[in-house]
Parts: C-alpha cells; structure tokens; sequence
C-alpha cells in the first residue's frame, strides 16, 4: 500500500499538442502580419500612386484660385488691400492668435500690394499649366495662405479646402502628369533614346538617386493618402452633424436654405424649387445618406454612383446657393478618388475626337498612355539599351531593372 504510485491528476498531464498548435498559430499570425506589412511598403514605396488624380488636383485649384482672384479683382483692395477696413493692425492681432501669416501684411504700400496681387496671378497660371511644378507648388501653397490670413473674414468659406489643398498638393508629383514639366521630360525622353549611351555613374551616385527617388515616391503617396483621408474626413463630419438635427432629420433643412437671403442668387428659382416638399425632403435625406456614407464606399464600385450624385449635389449648391467656389473646390476633391484608368480612358477619347474633327493628326504609333511622362529608371534616364513599352509608355531596360518613378 505504501509502495503504490497515485495516478496523475489531470492538470499535471502535459499534452505535447497544446504548445505545438500554439507556435503554429503565432506563426500563421506574424507571417500574415508580415505579408501585410510587406504589401504596405510596396504600396508606398513602389510606384507613386494616383498620378493623373494629382494632375487633376493641381489643374482644378490652380484654375479655381485664379478664377477667384480674377473675379475679386475689382474688389480686391477692399478685401485685400490698404482699403480693407480689416486692417493689417487687425490681422496682425489675428496673427498672433492664429499662428498664421501672411506676405501681404509685410508692408502697407498700395505698390507692393499690387506686385504682389500680380504676382498671386501668374504664380496661380504657372501652378496651373504645371511649370517647375516643385517650386510653383511652394509658391501657390505661400499665395493661398497668405491671402486666406490676410482676410480671412472676408470671403464666403470656399476657399479654406483650397487652402488645405494648396498646402498637401506641395507633397505630391502633381506635375508628372498634363503638364509642361511632363512634356518636357518625354522629349528629354526621346533626345535621350536617340544620343549615344552615358557612362555608367558611381556607385554611390546611383544609390544616392534611389534614395532620392524612394523618399520622392513615399512622400507623394502619403501625400495623396493624407488628401483623401481629409475629403473623407470633411464628409464623414458633415453627415455626423447633420444627424444631430432636427430641421434634417425632418426633411426641412433644404427649404429653409431655400429661403435664406444670404443664398438666393436667382430667388425665383429657389422659390420654384422650394414648391416642391416632397423632392426637397428627399434630397434632405440623401444628402446626409451620401456624406455619411462616403468613406464606407471607396473601396467598391458603389463609389461611383456615389460621386455621382455628389456632384449633382455640389452642382445644385452652386446655382441655387450661389456658392461655385465651395462647390467647384469640393469637385475638384471628389475627383481624386478616381482611378488613372479614368483619366487615361478620358486622354484618349479626347484624343480621338480632335483626331476626327481635324484639330490634331492622329498617330497610329502612339499608345494608349504614349503621351503620359515615362518615369526614369534607378540610375538615370534611359540610354540605348532600352527601350520605350508602347502600351504604357514606360522605359524598359534590357536586363529588367525596376521601374520607379521621375523624381519630379
């Protein structure tokens, strides 16, 4: 009886299988997370992402800040200027508040203010047609902040989206694409894959360029990202709070903007609309369906449909509300949500209907993205051992070195 051995319990039974399925699981875990990570980083780091989406962005504030300034033009001084009861003693105090700044405060000469409003003009056509497009870029974000500072009680709110804009479009490649650093880089292109072949630069010059173009390509994509990130941001906020009241939860919110003052610029029109509950009910409704929605749907095809009727949205608030620029900037943002495909589907069909309306001879030699700027190769431009990829207009070398983007 003392000799016998008691059996163990069962919490001292040690199951081989139990550690064994553990590590299993912890390594299916960390080679998914690792996967995730890896597709990540090529995201980011392997081509820039979006490239005629960005285009788009520069092309439409440049043109919207400039129609601005052109329109204001008569009123500029009042606004703007020495006569602009909102004086710069006042901005300043502002300043001091706000943390902003501005160039036009830096002196109260009606000569410089001038200079410097003609000056806001051309920088917004060269930022527009893409010209040296890293440094106008700077510049536009300088212009756009500084007239937003100077007087920022002063305009009707449109144009505080151009203004985030200007400041993350300073991040992008907006000028890889339509534009003329675009169209000065394809012919640089074509002297190159004609010239005889350059010598082969250092080692460290070559890993000094990649780095270049690494960072380049990393900051753009998180650029676009951050641009996105906001537009989901504005509409996913707008929605949220549009919930919490009771004039939109009823369906009444549209009538009574309907019969605003402040927001009638033809309010014949705005009364005609207003004749109709049942329509403005709805439309109350799917306006904070759509906002709210919006950020939920980008990754589909609902998304079209969705920017659809967003701009349909924008447009209406344009006419009835006499808001173009609050609505031509919230446009030009639904636009970056857009695949290249789009852009590249739209480039061609213009192209054609010059071609048959005789405005541009049509070239059969020319691809569906020939006329896009081939991004350079690690290393430098594309010698005459490579070779132009017909159907994406990208330079392909012959013993298959990575594509990456023009650091430009």
């Amino acid at each position: 009886m003392g000799t016998e051995q008691l059996p163990p319990s069962p919490s001292a039974v040690v199951t081989p299988n139990r550690p064994v399925a553990q590590d299993t699981r912890d390594r299916v875990v960390v080679r998914w997370l690792s996967g995730r990570a890896g597709a990540f980083w090529a995201l980011v780091t392997g081509r820039p992402v979006s490239l005629y989406a960005a285009a788009v962005l520069r092309i439409g504030y440049g043109l919207l800040y400039l129609s601005f300034l052109l329109r204001e033009f008569p009123h500029r001084d009042e606004i703007w200027g020495p006569g602009s009861p909102w004086t710069p003693e006042l901005a300043e105090q502002l300043f001091d508040q706000s943390g902003w700044n501005s160039i036009l405060t830096l002196s109260g000469s009606r000569s410089y203010f001038e200079l410097c409003y003609a000056a806001a003009v051309v920088t917004a056509i060269l930022f527009t047609l893409g010209w040296r497009t890293r440094v106008m870029s700077v510049l536009f974000a300088v212009v756009v902040v500084s007239f937003h500072a100077r007087a920022i009680f002063m305009t009707d709110g449109g144009d505080n989206l151009i203004l985030l804009m200007a400041l993350y479009l300073v991040l992008t490649a907006c000028g890889r694409r339509w534009s003329l650093d675009a169209r000065r880089t394809r012919r640089a292109v074509a002297r190159a894959g004609t010239a005889p072949p350059r010598p082969q630069r250092s080692f460290w010059r070559r890993q000094l360029r990649d780095v270049r173009v690494t960072l380049t390509t990393v900051v753009h994509n998180c650029g676009l990202f951050v641009i996105a990130a906001q537009v989901c941001l504005l509409y996913g906020a707008a929605g949220l709070y549009k919930v919490q009241g009771a004039s939109w939860g009823g369906g009444t919110a549209i009538h009574y903007v309907l019969n605003l003052d402040l927001f009638q610029p033809w309010p014949a029109l705005s009364h005609l609309v207003d004749q109709y509950p049942t329509v403005v009910a709805v439309a109350s409704y799917v306006t904070v369906l759509l906002q709210v929605a919006f950020p939920f749907v980008l990754f589909g095809r609902l998304k079209y449909p969705v920017l659809a009727m967003l701009l349909g949205m924008h447009i209406g608030i344009a006419v009835l509300m006499g808001l173009p620029l609050f609505s031509g900037a919230m446009i030009v943002a639904d636009a970056a949500f857009l695949p290249d495909r789009f852009y590249m589907f739209l480039a061609r069909s213009a192209r054609r209907t010059a071609a048959r309306a005789g405005l541009r001879r049509h070239s059969a030699s020319e691809g569906p993205d020939s006329r896009s700027v081939p991004p350079q190769l690690r290393g430098g431009p594309p010698t005459a051992g490579q070779q132009i990829a017909p159907e994406r207009g990208l330079p392909v070398s012959a013993d298959k070195d990575k594509l990456v983007p023009d650091p430009r």
